[in-house]
C-alpha cells in the first residue's frame, strides 16, 4: 500500500518524488519520498533509512531532524514515510522575492541549525549536502510585516510587505548523502555553492566540510542570495579569494592533479589569466570582502556575525569552528536578549 490518499505531490528532483499523503490509520498527513528504481538511488535511500533511524534513536525530542514513520518497497521503488513540515528555508526566500531574514531571525535558526550539526556530529555522521533546500520549517504559518528597505514606496505596491516565519523551529532532511566517520572521504560531495576549498582542493574531507556550509547558509540568509554562486572549480576559487583572501600556500602545494591547474608556478591562483569570459571575471569582481557584505546588511550584531563567519570559513579545515565552538560564539551568546523570535 502506497498511500490511503495523495493530497498534492509536494516536489521533485533527480531522486525522484515527494507526495503529500494521508494516513488512515495515524490520521495524519505525512510525506512520501518515492525513490527511482535506479540502482544508485535505491541505495542513497537504504542509507537514508539507516541514518534516519540512528538520528531518531538519540534525538528523543525529535526536534533536530527530520522524524522517519515508516518505509517500504513499492514495486522496485524505496518509499520512506515522513513526518509532514513546512516549506525548505529556500523556498521560502524564493517565495519572499528573495529578500534577507532579519538578524535576529537568522541567529535563530543559524543556532538550531548548529545544534542539529554537533548533534550529527556527536554520532560520527558528516551531512554533507547542507543547504537551504535541505532546511524546513516544522510550519508553514508566516506573518505579513512592513518591509523597511522598501519603505518609499506606495503601499499598493507588494513590496511593501515581506513574509516572515510565525515559528523559527527548523528541521534537516536529506541523508542521503550523509556518511560515518571512517567512510572513504576523498570523493566530491556537497552541492556547488556550499562547497568546502579542501573538496574542490581534493585534500580529503570531514566534519569541517558541514561547518564552512553553515557559514554559507548563514549568509545566504543574511543577504538573500547565495554567496558562491558558481558552476566551475577556478571561478568558485577566485570568488572564495576575493569575500575571503588568499589561500593558503599549504593548502595549495598539496592539491590534488587534478586541483593543480588552477594555479600558476609559485602557487598563486590562476586568475583572471584563467577565466573563461568577461562575464565569469565580473561576477568575481563584484563580490564584496565578507566584512563589507555584511555590513550591507546587517545593522546591529555586526560585529560578532562577521567574527562568526570568519571562524567557520576558515580555509584550513583544521582551523576552522566546530559546531559546538561556533554555538558559544558572542553571535549566539552576547545578545540573549534580543532572541525573542518564538520556535
Amino acid at each position: 500500500m502506497i498511500a490511503d490518499r495523495i493530497i498534492s505531490k509536494m516536489g521533485e528532483g533527480t531522486f525522484g518524488q515527494v507526495l503529500e499523503c494521508f494516513d488512515n490509520e495515524k490520521k495524519e498527513v505525512v510525506a512520501i519520498k518515492i525513490v527511482r528504481s535506479i540502482h544508485k538511488y535505491r541505495e542513497a535511500a537504504m542509507i537514508e533509512i539507516d541514518v534516519l533511524q540512528k538520528l531518531a534513536r538519540h534525538d528523543v525530542g525529535g526536534t533536530r531532524c527530520v522524524q522517519i514513520r515508516n518505509w517500504f518497497d513499492y514495486r522496485n521503488h524505496i518509499c520512506i514515510v515522513f513526518e509532514k513540515l513546512g516549506p525548505s528555508l529556500y523556498d521560502f526566500l524564493r517565495k519572499n522575492s528573495y529578500r534577507s531574514f532579519p538578524i535576529d531571525l537568522v541567529r535563530e535558526l543559524g543556532r538550531q541549525l548548529l545544534e542539529s550539526v554537533a548533534f550529527m556530529h556527536d554520532l560520527r555522521l558528516i551531512h554533507t549536502d547542507l543547504k537551504p533546500e535541505n532546511i524546513l520549517l516544522v510550519s508553514s504559518d508566516y506573518v505579513k510585516v512592513p518591509d523597511y528597505k522598501f519603505l518609499s514606496r506606495t503601499i499598493k505596491d507588494g513590496s511593501y510587505f515581506k513574509n516572515l516565519p510565525k515559528s523559527s523551529a527548523i528541521k534537516l532532511i536529506d541523508f542521503g548523502s550523509t556518511t560515518f566517520e571512517h567512510q572513504d572521504h576523498n570523493y566530491v560531495v556537497s552541492t556547488r555553492h556550499y562547497r568546502a576549498p579542501e573538496v574542490i582542493l581534493g585534500l580529503g574531507w570531514n566534519y569541517p566540510c558541514d561547518l564552512w556550509s553553515v557559514g554559507c547558509i548563514l549568509i545566504e540568509l543574511c543577504s538573500g542570495e547565495a554567496l558562491f554562486q558558481t558552476h566551475e572549480n577556478l571561478e568558485h576559487l577566485a570568488m572564495m579569494e576575493r569575500v575571503l583572501g588568499p589561500l593558503p600556500q599549504h593548502m595549495v602545494l598539496r592539491a590534488d592533479r587534478r586541483a593543480e591547474k588552477y594555479f600558476r608556478r609559485g602557487a598563486r591562483l590562476d586568475w583572471p589569466e584563467g577565466a573563461t569570459s568577461r562575464e565569469s571575471m565580473r561576477a568575481v569582481w563584484k563580490l564584496p570582502r565578507l566584512q563589507n557584505l555584511v555590513m550591507q546588511h546587517v545593522d546591529h550584531s555586526a560585529g560578532d556575525l562577521i567574527d562568526l563567519l570568519q571562524g567557520l570559513l576558515r580555509y584550513d579545515p583544521a582551523e576552522r569552528l566546530k559546531a559546538r565552538e561556533a554555538l558559544r560564539h558572542p553571535f549566539f551568546t552576547r545578545d540573549v536578549r534580543r532572541c525573542g523570535y518564538p520556535l
